[in-house]
């Protein structure tokens, strides 16, 4: 059994009759950041690298630049609690905004009113380099059937996944991956982004924040998110496969010199 997910039966009904059987049920946990003393925020996630949540969610949100900032950080034994100290005071923002995340994602930007530096990068992948990372990413991810419930999210270097992290909130995979770059100071010429949920307005703002040129969905995505990619700079992929996928802005990051459609 993993962290993010409990053992618990279930009745299935089929026309040849009821079959009690088990299975893996995601666990979604309330888990409140504490910041300088202060509760800010109560996350619903998986209760699994929470560390890299908080701090993923600061960066994303604004908060903080980097984990120099940091001067403490603590998970309580119940994980109901992630207790951030930085070392410099910081003001609690009065509203939050209510956001198409899953499970009730939460933001202090207003981004119809919030301006962010644009992703500046001319680095480029091919169409046959994007097929490979979207094979790689499905290939690695558990059986639906196994672990299901939740989003996973992948980081890559280009062509090459680094690692993959999952969540029941599919916007809060992205702060773990924010988390998981800064405490482990990763240095990327090309981030890649990789998820299986649905690129929501929230998703473009923090892959945005990150630097993350390359965002790539294997669902859908929404207007204001093509929108806000084109503008911050985004090349914005969605409805990936192994052998196909849709691209809505920032066509010229695609290298296809070398592909024949013919």
């Amino acid at each position: 059994m993993i962290e993010s997910h409990t053992a618990h039966n279930f009745l299935q009904f089929t026309r040849d009759g009821i079959d009690d059987l088990p299975s893996n049920v995601a666990i979604e946990s309330p888990v409140s950041l504490t910041v300088n003393g202060q509760v800010w925020v109560t996350f619903h996630c998986s209760p699994t690298d929470l560390k890299a949540l908080a701090v993923g969610f600061l960066f994303n949100e604004g908060f903080i630049k980097s984990t120099d900032e940091v001067e403490n950080i603590h998970v309580c034994n119940q994980k109901d609690n992630v207790d951030v100290w930085l070392n410099h005071p910081v003001e609690k923002p009065s509203s939050w905004q209510r956001t198409s995340g899953c499970h009730g994602g939460t933001s202090a930007i207003d981004l119809s009113q919030h301006q962010l530096d644009p992703v500046i990068n001319a680095n480029k992948l091919t169409p046959d380099q994007i097929f490979g990372l979207m094979s790689q990413f499905m290939n690695d991810q558990p059986p639906h059937s196994e672990y299901g419930g939740v989003h996973t999210s992948a980081l890559a270097e280009g062509p090459a996944q680094l690692f993959q992290i999952t969540d029941i909130g599919r916007h809060n995979t992205l702060d773990k991956i924010a988390g998981r770059m800064i405490l482990e100071k990763l240095e990327l010429t090309v981030p890649v982004v990789v998820t299986s949920g649905r690129i929501s307005s929230d998703m473009v703002q923090k892959s945005v924040r990150m630097g993350i040129p390359f965002l790539i969905s294997m669902r859908s995505t929404s207007l204001i998110s093509i929108d806000l990619a084109e503008q911050n700079g985004i090349t914005l992929i969605a409805g990936a496969r192994r052998g196909r996928f849709n691209l809505y802005s920032h066509a010229e990051r695609i290298d296809t010199n070398q592909v024949n459609y013919s």
